[in-house]
């Protein structure tokens, strides 16, 4: 059917904490898992001679990611706040079907972050009890959409890429920036 959309559903994810050692996977115990949002900073300016206001595009809000897992962590004390004073990778991986075909394929985000926030629910007999984790301080964040590269943002290389073009290049030339 040439032409026809299609609708991509994730029906499955896995969250390495750290690196890709297989203890590192949390599929067995991954309850919820929010990715950055992509959200652009605007500001308002409402000139003196102008009967209506506008607003500019002046870049993109800082990224922020959680995801709740359920039981105890104890290899994730070790990685919060000052147990830990670098930032650690943490690769989210999913399952995408094309839900037109049936075809399923392989969604991926690695981002750099510390482990900012672990907040424990409370207990309660007879309840499996979860935490909540956030992912603080990102510096680096890649998404990949069935092997291709869709975002790849570094802070300190100041590399912006959509689609593997860099969106950034003529600031990091006039500002002879090297990445």
């Amino acid at each position: 059917m040439a032409g026809a959309g299609t609708v991509y559903m994730m029906t499955a994810a896995n969250l390495f904490c750290g690196d890709h050692d297989p203890t590192k996977s949390k599929h067995l115990t991954l309850d919820e898992l929010t990715l950055p949002a992509l959200e652009e900073n605007y500001s308002e300016h409402h000139p003196g001679g102008a009967p209506v206001g506008v607003e500019f595009s002046v870049g993109i809000k800082k990224f922020e990611s959680s995801f709740k897992l359920k039981g105890e962590h104890p290899d994730l004390l070790t990685e919060f706040g000052l147990g830990s004073k670098v930032r650690n990778p943490f690769t989210a991986y999913g399952v995408v079907k094309d839900t037109r075909t049936g075809r399923q394929f392989e969604s991926k985000a690695i981002i750099e972050a510390r482990l900012g926030v672990i907040r424990p629910d409370a207990f309660k007999r007879g309840e499996h009890r979860g935490h909540d984790y956030a992912l603080n301080e990102i510096m680096h964040l890649e998404y990949y959409f069935d092997g291709a590269e869709k975002l790849f943002w570094d802070f300190f290389t100041n590399t912006w890429r959509v689609n593997g073009l860099d969106q950034n290049a003529d600031d990091n030339r006039l500002l002879r920036i090297s990445g």
